[in-house]
């Protein structure tokens, strides 16, 4: 299958993510992102100069092996001015040989994302992440994170009334031990797609 229209099939099967990485580019100032378990998602390149994508998925392997393709087509339909950089590394991101740090990390459906890379966020960086595997829960128990805000429907950021968020029926805790084994964030009493969540400085 082409390459472009291989990522053009997945977009439309994942839903328009690119709306989502320009809110939070366009809010935080977004100008490097790494983005664990990307699948083909290239999206962020299209709005965020430069992007590590990392996957050891086959089928993300091979798809990046056209990277003159790739990169062609981001830079006809960037919204930067900038030259776009973009590097793959075909890995377990658990174990990823990476060097520096970035503006954002990506966790979308690729397990604890904002744990195991933590490490190579900046200082007072971003971490855009859903619950679907239990990431969000974990980063917002963690004391390194601050909780910042969430994507809305409209693909606009709101950090407004954050408290109604992570907050379970009858005041219960959330038990973070079930979170880890079974890899799924609880049902809270109010819950949003995509949180966003800030590496506290010290």
């Amino acid at each position: 299958m082409n390459t472009i229209k291989e990522y053009k099939e997945y977009a439309g099967k994942i839903g328009n993510r690119k709306e989502i990485y320009q809110a939070v580019q366009v809010a935080y100032n977004i100008k490097s992102a790494l983005y664990p378990g990307s699948h083909i998602d290239i999206s962020p390149s299209l709005v965020i100069p430069e992007v590590t994508y990392i996957d050891n998925f086959k089928g993300a392997i091979r798809f990046f092996k056209e990277d003159g393709v790739i990169k062609e087509y981001i830079e006809k339909n960037k919204s930067y001015k900038e030259k776009s950089l973009v590097k793959f590394l075909g890995e377990d991101y658990k174990k990823a040989s990476l060097e520096g740090k970035y503006d954002l990390i990506i966790s979308q459906y690729a397990g604890f994302v904002g744990q195991d890379t933590k490490q190579f966020l900046k200082e007072g960086g971003y971490l855009l992440c859903n619950d679907s595997h239990g990431d969000a829960t974990l980063a917002y128990c963690d004391s390194d994170y601050k909780f910042v805000g969430v994507v809305t429907q409209k693909n606009t950021i709101d950090s407004n009334n954050l408290d109604k968020y992570f907050k379970l029926k009858k005041n219960k805790s959330v038990d973070i031990e079930r979170v880890l084994k079974y890899m799924k964030g609880p049902q809270y009493t109010v819950n949003n797609e995509n949180y966003i969540f800030r590496l506290k400085t010290y």
